[in-house]
């Protein structure tokens, strides 16, 4: 499955357009990361395990938005975009969407 964030893949041709594709997750805080978060925040620095967290739910997001294109006969994503928002004190979704479309090779241009 091919995934970019432009509009269309060098060398490919769109011949078919799929769909809207989506996936999510709604991940809270963990109390130990907090415990380390705010002991960073004194000393400054990477806060490691916010970053692990957002790691892991953008692959279970695109991993889901990958599945809907596959049931859909896609062959690619193209305009893949991610998205945050807060759901509740703690706790946030992740969201990824684009375009499930078919693509083929391009014909060589002849001249």
């Amino acid at each position: 499955m091919i995934v970019v964030n432009t509009e269309y893949i060098p060398g490919k041709k769109i011949v078919a357009i799929k769909g809207l594709v989506q996936g999510n997750t709604v991940r809270a805080k963990h109390v130990g990361r907090d415990i380390m978060a705010s002991f960073k925040n004194i000393v400054g620095g990477e806060l490691k395990g916010y970053t692990e967290l957002l790691v892991e739910s953008r692959r279970e997001a695109l991993s889901r938005m990958l599945s809907q294109a596959q049931e859909l006969g896609a062959n690619a994503v193209v305009n893949v975009r991610f998205a945050t928002s807060s759901i509740t004190a703690g706790a946030a979704e992740l969201y990824v969407y684009g375009t499930a479309v078919t693509v083929v090779d391009a014909a060589p241009a002849q001249g």
